[in-house]
């Protein structure tokens, strides 16, 4: 069964939480570089989190196209809808 939008960005937040500086909330308009100070370093890791917890490859090109949650999770949307 495929995950609705609504799924996969609670999950998704679930899994930013924790990497999130102290005390900024994670949303759809969060965005990675200036709300959360993600570098390459930590968007690896952060992809490596999203691929085990959901058994797919997300491939690296289609990281330059994603500034906010809500661009993340639209891609993962449509990554999973391939499979």
């Amino acid at each position: 069964m495929e995950k609705t939008y609504e799924e996969l960005l609670r999950e998704v937040i679930a899994l930013l939480a924790p990497l999130a500086p102290e005390g900024r909330t994670v949303g759809e308009e969060t965005d990675f570089v200036a709300d959360l100070e993600f570098d390459s370093l930590k968007v690896m890791g952060f992809v490596e989190k999203v691929e085990d917890r959901f058994d797919i490859s997300v491939p690296l090109n289609l990281l330059p196209d994603i500034r906010t949650v809500r661009d993340f999770v639209v891609h993962l949307q449509r990554l999973l809808g391939e499979r």
